[in-house]
């Protein structure tokens, strides 16, 4: 029956799209034939474009502009941070890489308490004993081994050239630097040279020669010019003289680890992403489950309907995420019973399409307002059709604030994404129970939701997004922007977004960009609204029906920019 179902959906979605076709100017982003890249800087985009028009596949691509967004975009883009990359090839071939940070050897699970065991402020988030030991380079190495084409020396070329020829700052960029500045000596006692002025301006030129020397070290010893030698060195004497304690015992220790791709179906599509220690996959299948059992067709994009049903669905699918995600390697995580669709059915029976559920009757706990949060996502698709969606991060906005001097590059400040002490929220709000508790060498729980979507057994849809906890909620949204509410892969990237996740008990909207009346309607039904500037900053890519690809990136909430050729 519900392959009957589907098969009718698709059909209203597709005479949907095609009278949208007819009654309004259709937004679309980049078209390309060969191949298309999209990131949160342009610089980033055009090397990972230049690497393909060389003959380089989408992983090799994607091994630059990781790299080149190190340089280009430093609050997010990182050589000493880690994240995921979601993997499809030309075949069908379908894989994940979890490169995602470690807690060093000395962690344990009381170092963020005080002597009452109570949470020291900001001890997770900020200075040395915040940071993880980072995954990136190990990840990028990781990911050439087994799928490269192109030497891995040509591939750092292009962000060393970046770095010692420089980067001319975006507004957005500039104020950015200029907002932490104060908080980077307050870090860094012992002497800040990421920048030479106090204040930055749109234009102004920052070269990193600093950084160039390390990424050459990468270029040519590969995994050891950054986990061995004067690198680790540099990090490992950083931590010292900052109180942190990572060691050159846990730099040599890491590993980037293959894991076995989370799969779903979903209506005529598969849906390909990561599993933990991203949460983000589970959840964002939990969702789509959800969405297909209870949505109705009849219903508008941000609708009252379907917004109060995407926020229940996202308060108890959040709740099953504090509750049993964590390390895989450490905790066991019944994966297969949380998406079995009985559960699912049962876990969203007591769904009311008349009013709000109290989150509180779901689980008790209390957390407080949703802060700041940054991370980078990119997405690329070959003229072969490899696909490869990875989401990288530091965590905050520059990480942990923690600069290696010697080596040009800001540390992580992941260890805030353990739980500190169940039921006490981290910097984005999530609340999280003994899963997630610290241990060493256990990876930290993320939100990162890189995803595939296949449409039958050919390549669809590349999507993610920086966000913190609202990554899920926001790559869910568009993916049902573009398979249930017919929009172009710009449309669905550009249309305003909302955020629930069990605790705070709240909507959050984009300010200025939802109706009134909806938004009357949800409190009626007992919803708490709060509005924020944005969410999301998604970076996708679409294959059309006529095998060419539509590159996404946000124009309304970043500077990014998808190119291709």
């Amino acid at each position: 029956m519900r392959v009957i179902t589907n098969i009718l959906f698709s059909l209203l979605i597709f005479l949907v799209a095609c009278k949208q076709e007819v009654t309004k100017d259709v937004e679309r982003g980049t078209i390309a034939m060969n191949g298309a890249v999209s990131s949160a800087h342009p610089l980033a985009s055009q090397i990972g474009v230049d690497i393909l028009r060389k003959g380089g596949n989408a992983y090799d691509a994607g091994v630059a502009v990781q790299f080149a967004l190190a340089v280009a975009y430093p609050r997010a883009g990182n050589i000493g941070g880690g994240g995921f990359a979601v993997i499809r090839t030309s075949e069908g071939e379908v894989n994940t890489l979890d490169f995602r940070e470690k807690a060093p050897l000395a962690a344990h699970e009381k170092m963020y308490l005080d002597e009452k065991d109570q949470p020291i402020k900001n001890l997770s988030v900020k200075g040395h004993l915040a940071v993880g030991v980072p995954g990136s380079v190990a990840g990028m190495v990781t990911l050439h081994e087994k799928y490269g084409r192109l030497p891995f020396k040509v591939l750092l070329k292009p962000a060393i050239e970046l770095a010692e020829n420089g980067v001319v700052l975006t507004d957005a960029e500039a104020k950015t630097i200029n907002r932490y500045h104060d908080l980077f000596r307050e870090v860094n006692p012992q002497g800040f040279v990421f920048t030479t002025k106090d204040v930055w301006e749109q234009g102004d030129h920052v070269t990193y020669p600093a950084l160039a020397k390390t990424l050459k070290l990468i270029q040519e010893n590969g995994r050891d010019g950054f986990y061995k030698g004067k690198t680790a060195e540099g990090i490992v004497g950083e931590m010292k003289q900052g109180g942190g304690i990572i060691t050159l015992e846990d730099l040599e220790k890491y590993e980037a680890v293959w894991r076995k791709p989370l799969k779903s179906s979903f209506r005529v599509y598969n849906i390909i992403s990561m599993g933990p220690p991203s949460s983000g996959g589970v959840a964002l299948l939990q969702l789509l489950e959800g969405w297909e059992q209870l949505s109705n067709p009849k219903w508008k994009h941000n609708s009252t309907e379907s917004i109060h049903l995407m926020t229940e669905l996202e308060r108890r699918v959040y709740a099953d995420r504090a509750t049993f995600m964590g390390d895989a390697d450490f905790v066991d995580i019944p994966i297969t019973h949380l998406l079995d669709s009985s559960y699912l059915e049962n876990r969203f029976a007591s769904i009311s399409n008349e009013k709000a559920t109290d989150s509180q009757i779901i689980k008790a706990g209390e957390v407080e307002r949703i802060e700041s949060y940054e991370t980078t996502h990119f997405s690329i698709v070959d003229k072969e059709g490899n696909a490869l969606s990875i989401t990288t991060t530091l965590n905050g906005n520059f990480g942990s604030k923690v600069f290696v001097k010697e080596g040009g590059f800001f540390l992580n400040n992941e260890m805030d994404d353990f739980s500190i002490k169940p039921g006490v929220p981290n910097q984005f709000g999530l609340v999280g129970g003994k899963a997630n508790a610290i241990s060493p060498e256990k990876r930290m729980l993320s939100s990162m939701t890189p995803t595939i979507v296949e449409k039958g057994d050919d390549l669809f849809m590349v999507v993610g997004t920086p966000g913190g906890s609202t990554i899920i909620t926001s790559v869910f949204q568009t993916i049902l922007n573009v398979t249930d509410f017919g929009m172009t892969m710009q449309e669905a990237v550009n249309a305003p977004k909302l955020h629930s996740q069990w605790l705070p008990d709240k909507i959050v909207y984009e300010k200025g960009k939802m109706k009134r009346v909806v938004l009357d309607e949800l409190k009626a039904m007992g919803h708490v609204l709060d509005s924020t500037t944005q969410i999301g900053r998604m970076d996708c890519i679409l294959r059309l029906e006529d095998g060419s690809l539509e590159g996404a990136s946000d124009r309304t909430r970043s500077d990014g920019v998808a190119l291709g050729y």
